[in-house]
């Protein structure tokens, strides 16, 4: 029974979950049959796992939808439905869209001779928002962590190694954290007599900053980086 019953336990419906629980009780006692949770309970649990969103948010956001059902809540249905079946990565850089290569690989207003390596797909979309870089990009899909047990193997490292050619430009966006500078060391020496240009962004005072709001490591960097006027 326990093999072909499919169980699912929700910690946010505390009242469903019946007695108490005690010391030496089997933790399936108190599991909910996959067939006693309503369309309702499982799609607050869908959506509490979003991020931002907890139960009670989720709670909310179910209501709102439900409440806008015919303006909102099918046509967003079959959005996500659309989207899951067309939406593919890039195989050439990571990044998502309908057609592979994706639309940014394609264009050929790009300049092929530089590629910027950014960790995630969020921080493609950041730099696009600027409209200040007009080369190619390159998703690792997140960066090096001992701690996390993520290898070279577990990014698109390699991938990149087997792309980039001798005289471009490798400007690595990587987020000025440990694993981001851990992995910025990694491919600069991958990339060791390539003969790849390899840069990074600049760290320092944002624009609008105030010097006596900023951290030591930030007026540190800034200092390092400082340049002539």
């Amino acid at each position: 029974m326990r093999e072909t019953l499919r169980e699912i336990f929700i910690p946010s419906f505390p009242r469903r979950l019946g007695p108490r629980f005690r010391e030496g009780d089997s933790a399936a006692k108190y599991l909910i049959p996959r067939q006693a949770l309503s369309e309702l309970d499982i799609l607050i649990q869908l959506l509490a796992k979003l991020p931002g969103l907890g139960p009670r948010s989720a709670r909310r956001a179910a209501l709102h939808l439900i409440k806008r059902r015919e303006s909102l809540m099918t046509p967003l249905a079959t959005a996500l439905a659309q989207a899951a079946e067309a939406i593919r990565p890039c195989p050439v850089c990571g990044n998502l869209d309908t057609i592979e290569p994706c639309a940014i690989c394609r264009d050929p207003r790009r300049d092929g001779a530089a590629i910027c390596v950014v960790e995630d797909l969020a921080d493609l979309w950041a730099l696009e928002r600027t409209g200040a870089f007009h080369g190619r990009y390159h998703v690792l899909g997140g960066t090096l962590s001992a701690l996390d047990g993520v290898g070279p193997e577990d990014l698109t490292i390699d991938r990149l190694v087997a792309r980039v050619e001798s005289g471009q430009e490798l400007i690595l966006a990587l987020n000025a954290t440990v694993e981001g500078q851990t992995t910025a060391h990694y491919i600069a020496d991958r990339l060791a007599g390539a003969g790849v240009k390899l840069s990074r962004l600049a760290q320092g005072v944002p624009i609008g900053g105030e010097l006596d709001y900023l951290d030591d490591g930030t007026l540190t960097a800034a200092l390092n980086a400082r340049r002539a006027l």
